[in-house]
């Protein structure tokens, strides 16, 4: 085992680090790197969040609403699907509390939750156009 240990802010840390057994050349970076790794839950809510992303239908919902709230039959008009279909996209993504949606007597309008989920959608697109 090794002894590292980094600077975090005014305070100094001391970290136990397992090292394989072949020559290191960065024990330090090893340790830093450890201390800022999130947490297995924390990963495992990112990657729920993507594997959600990972539907087009999903994203292409996402999508139209960053502009604007929508109810569920203008939703399906948009994208040429039944209704049912759309409402069965919005309880996942809703699930998820990438959007969210309120009542006008029987219309149920539909947002994006938060502008976090704007952020990432509006990045995922700047990076598949960046060439």
């Amino acid at each position: 085992m090794n002894n590292c240990s980094y600077d975090r802010g005014e305070e100094m840390k001391e970290l136990e680090c397992d090292l394989c057994e072949q020559t290191c050349e960065h024990p330090q970076n090893i340790c830093l790197a450890r201390a800022e790794l999130i947490s297995d839950t924390t990963a495992q809510r990112i990657a729920e969040t993507f594997k959600i992303l990972g539907d087009p239908t999903r994203v292409r919902i996402l999508q139209i609403l960053l502009k604007r709230e929508l109810c569920v039959c203008d939703i399906a008009a948009v994208l040429e699907m039944g209704q049912s279909a759309i409402s069965h996209q919005l309880r996942v993504l809703r699930g998820a509390r990438l959007v969210k949606y309120r009542r006008e007597g029987k219309m149920a309008w539909y947002s994006i939750d938060d502008d976090h989920i704007a952020s990432l959608l509006e990045q995922g697109l700047q990076h598949i156009e960046h060439k």
